[in-house]
């Protein structure tokens, strides 16, 4: 029961945190599409996409070994922080590099268009990744969570002070997300009293063990970057500038059951470090596996059901048709959760290279079937190469992991589920809005929760009987 009580305590510490400031950003997606164009949305999803791919290059991944060895209590934190810091600083001079040469050759318009926001951008996603990280590894989590609500709340005020009443448009835009990140930063050091934790002299030693862990693990990044990104740059490169921000603004929907997904990993990697058992002996990691798996399959159905409805809503003139890039994002992003499950185990085993191995075979063949079907069928083809891929990094990754651990899946029940999803968004494409077509969507929706009737049952059971006892 510790275990249960330390990863619920920390998912409803995150969610109370993230889930109604990210509802709210999710909300004023309308207000986006409606300010800025498709190109200047496009623009700047390449921008951060770009910073996104750096940070973990340049600083050796070292945010994630910050974070789980300062999980560990027999290591002195403000050493961990210390060797943090340190490659911090040298990931932001060596980034510098990237934008000089940029600068010189031009080989990405919309950087060098902005350019004056990429190093201050390009700062805080590193601090704020560091500390973040480090603060939940020392059990802060009640001060991540807070630092949370004030940054999204403070993107949010100055977005509609700067989107709608100063009008600044794409430099609003930048600004908000800055001055945001700032105030995180800001009060995660004064919150944390992080200034106790830095110390000038580095434990060479625990630099070494922190580096061996931390750099097979960039493989593991850059591959999920590819993963998550790099089909922005192909549709750019195939399909222009405007139709990535068409296909950008595609991710929002799917950004519902993305926040449930982030919630639950931020937590899961802490639990999975704590209370890590090879064995598996009190059924621990294999419940929540079920119930993990059971909560994403039926929240995704729930999304790609109503994509088309909400689409209505959240989009705005020319991005409408970004709707068709929904269903199978969202689908992708059940096989990227599970991924990330199993990540958390080879985390606790400390196994970093089947991290990156899973990854990059992954992200090679995201390329390769981005090239392919964007070339042929255009920016929907880009959705369907991110869920091959996510697809493949779970498979392989469950193939693994019962080398760390006995852990017990009911395959066949799932695949089943899977199909069913994959039913759900082919549909989309075939009927028009009518009552036949959420009459099936519905009946498919029925089908997936008596698959998953036990495990639905069991928890229906916990919270009546905890109900019953307050």
């Amino acid at each position: 029961m510790k275990g249960y009580k330390y990863l619920f305590k920390n998912i409803g510490l995150l969610t109370i945190s993230q889930f109604g400031t990210k509802i709210l950003v999710f909300l004023l997606v309308p207000l986006y599409t409606s300010v800025l164009s498709t190109s200047e949305y496009g623009t700047y999803d390449l921008f951060v996409t770009t910073i996104n791919l750096l940070v973990p290059i340049v600083t050796l991944n070292l945010s994630d070994a910050v974070l789980l060895f300062a999980l560990d209590e027999k290591v002195d934190c403000s050493e961990v922080l210390s060797i943090g810091l340190k490659y911090s600083l040298y990931g932001f001079f060596a980034s510098l590099l990237f934008l000089i040469i940029n600068l010189a050759i031009d080989f990405f318009p919309a950087i060098t268009l902005y350019w004056y926001y990429f190093p201050v951008l390009l700062l805080l996603t590193i601090i704020n990744t560091l500390f973040t990280g480090f603060s939940r590894g020392i059990d802060k989590v009640k001060e991540t969570s807070i630092s949370g609500i004030i940054c999204s709340a403070t993107m949010i005020g100055c977005n509609l002070l700067f989107l709608l009443v100063l009008k600044w448009g794409l430099h609003g835009y930048f600004l908000a997300n800055i001055i945001a990140m700032t105030t995180q930063i800001i009060y995660l050091y004064i919150s944390c009293e992080l200034k106790k934790f830095i110390n000038p002299k580095i434990n060479g030693k625990l630099e070494k063990e922190m580096k061996n862990y931390s750099m097979p693990l960039i493989m593991n990044n850059v591959g999920w970057w590819v993963n998550n990104s790099s089909d922005r740059y192909i549709v750019t490169w195939l399909s222009g500038i405007s139709a990535n921000g068409i296909y950008s603004v595609g991710y929002k929907i799917p950004s519902i059951l993305n926040m449930f997904q982030s919630i639950f990993s931020q937590a899961w990697t802490m639990s999975a470090v704590k209370d890590f058992d090879s064995n598996d002996s009190n059924g621990f990691f294999s419940k929540m596996y079920s119930i993990y798996n059971c909560g994403m399959v039926l929240v995704c159905s729930a999304i790609v059901m109503t994509s088309r409805l909400l689409a209505h809503i959240l989009y705005v003139n020319d991005f409408f048709t970004a709707w068709q890039y929904v269903p199978f994002l969202t689908i992708a992003i059940v096989f990227g959760s599970l991924s990330g499950f199993f990540g958390g185990i080879f985390a606790a085993a400390k196994d970093s290279k089947l991290f990156g191995k899973s990854t990059i075979i992954s992200a090679i063949i995201n390329i390769i079937l981005n090239i392919a079907f964007v070339f042929f069928v255009g920016p929907i083809g880009a959705s369907l190469a991110t869920l091959i891929s996510y697809f493949i990094v779970w498979y392989i990754r469950l193939r693994h992991v019962q080398k760390h651990i006995a852990i017990k899946i009911n395959l066949k029940r799932d695949y089943i589920s899977y199909f069913i999803l994959l039913i759900q968004g082919t549909i989309l494409f075939i009927l028009n809005d009518s009552l036949l077509l959420y009459f099936i969507e519905c009946c498919l929706y029925i089908l997936i929760l008596v698959l998953f009737y036990k495990e639905l049952k069991a928890i229906i059971i916990k919270i009546f009987r905890k109900s019953i006892k307050e």
